[in-house]
């Protein structure tokens, strides 16, 4: 089947993707209690976080270049069993290096699941379907973070935070389990390589990463991602500092979570209305100006809609980010892009939050999302400087060459040069 054709495929991929997703981050908060509940500190709670987005950074190169060359459909069912695994067998261990251990096991998992679906949808999507099927493809993402979370909370608590914890864990890899229910033929056999020797040699990282548009989609997934993960470690932390309620807390980061959703609904509509690059370029630097103005002491009522407004802004970051790098990088280096892109996002995840931790050590619990604005800020000049051409945009019209004299053998021009 063409590329563009049914896509039941893409259907199936987001159910898998919503159940995985929503796996993990169930698990994130439930080990964190966990390891609270078995006596670990902070910096102990911080290494485990750590392995978690660590741990993948060496495999995204290799599983993105074998992807290049073979099938994606592999590592779904793949990152299924090692987010299902690590997830149940953080409830089940009773040591914090084990729970490191299971929790980069986790990360790993969701490597996989994350490179084979994305792999996936450039491979299997034309051209000009690739910013709408990143942006339903990135809706299963953002139902299982706005469900993860609600249900972890659901389970988590009372006494036995140990026990309770533990018990999310296991539902958490059952959860994760259930998306092997939609991996059925979910890979079309005439969109697989035919050989590593019909793809040509290996592209070397450097160049996918001088490739213009690379490092602006890497940077803007990274800037998104930070945001994302720094609002919800830090809103918590925000509405604690200015006497709001952790029920009323949960409630804004639900609403950023639905504005997301909303934002991807209508991706399509907005892109033939703006275009990639400016659509990127005005949702960035709006974000920005966002996240700084949640440091301000504004009420309740202004902060829901400012929170409305940024989870629609950062909703437009991630798939956009996909297609500029697919469309991006050179031929066949598509898989191992996507996976730089990964990298990048992991790294953020790491360095994000320990930036926040000093900035506002220093400066106080709303500094970190001025941090953010800035961030957002670079991400908008980067978008805006370095545009990729949507598919379906017409190339532009070469320069006419100037017109040259064709020396005749024998003419006074050609005498003139042979001297």
């Amino acid at each position: 089947m063409r590329p563009g054709g049914n896509r039941g495929w893409l259907l199936r991929l987001v159910i898998a993707f919503g159940f995985a997703q929503g796996a993990v981050s169930m698990a994130r908060p439930a080990v964190s209690y966990r390891a609270l509940a078995l006596g670990a500190d902070e910096r102990a709670i911080g290494v485990i976080a750590g392995v978690y987005a660590l741990l993948p950074l060496f495999a995204a190169v290799p599983l993105g270049r074998r992807t290049d060359h073979g099938r994606c459909a592999p590592l779904l069912p793949v990152g299924v069993v090692l987010i299902a695994g690590g997830c149940a067998l953080s409830g089940l261990v009773n040591s914090l290096w084990a729970m490191a251990l299971w929790s980069g096991v986790m990360g790993l998992g969701h490597l996989s699941f994350v490179i084979g679906s994305q792999s996936l949808v450039a491979r299997q999507s034309a051209p000009h379907e690739q910013d709408r099927n990143f942006g339903h493809f990135t809706i299963g993402a953002s139902l299982g973070q706005l469900i993860g979370p609600i249900a972890a909370g659901a389970l988590i608590g009372g006494s036995d935070m140990a026990g309770t914890s533990a018990l999310a864990l296991v539902v958490a890899g059952a959860g994760a389990a259930v998306a092997f229910t939609s991996l059925w033929r979910i890979e079309h056999r005439d969109t697989v390589p035919k050989s590593r020797t019909a793809q040509g040699d290996r592209v070397p990282v450097l160049r996918i990463l001088r490739a213009r548009g690379v490092p602006a989609g890497i940077l803007v997934s990274l800037s998104v991602l930070s945001a994302t993960d720094i609002l919800t470690a830090y809103l918590p932390v925000v509405g604690e500092d200015r006497g709001i309620a952790p029920s009323v807390i949960g409630l804004l980061l639900s609403l950023r979570a639905a504005a997301t959703i909303a934002c991807r609904l209508v991706l399509t509509p907005l892109l033939r209305l703006l275009g990639r690059t400016v659509l990127l370029t005005v949702t960035c630097l709006l974000a920005a100006l966002l996240c700084a103005g949640i440091a301000l002491p504004v009420p309740v009522w202004a902060l829901a809609v400012m929170l409305a407004a940024l989870g629609f802004c950062l909703g437009v970051g991630q798939p956009l980010s996909m297609t500029t790098v697919v469309q991006a990088a050179p031929d066949g280096a598509r898989s191992t892009a996507l996976a730089l892109r990964l990298t990048g996002n992991r790294l953020g995840q790491v360095a994000a939050p320990a930036a926040a931790g000093l900035v506002a050590g220093v400066a106080g619990v709303a500094a970190p999302f001025v941090m953010l604005g800035a961030l957002l800020l670079l991400s908008s000049g980067v978008a805006l400087r370095s545009p990729v051409k949507a598919a379906g945009e017409p190339e532009p019209e070469p320069e006419p060459e100037p017109d040259v004299e064709v020396p005749r053998p024998g003419s006074a021009v050609g005498r003139k040069e042979d001297n």
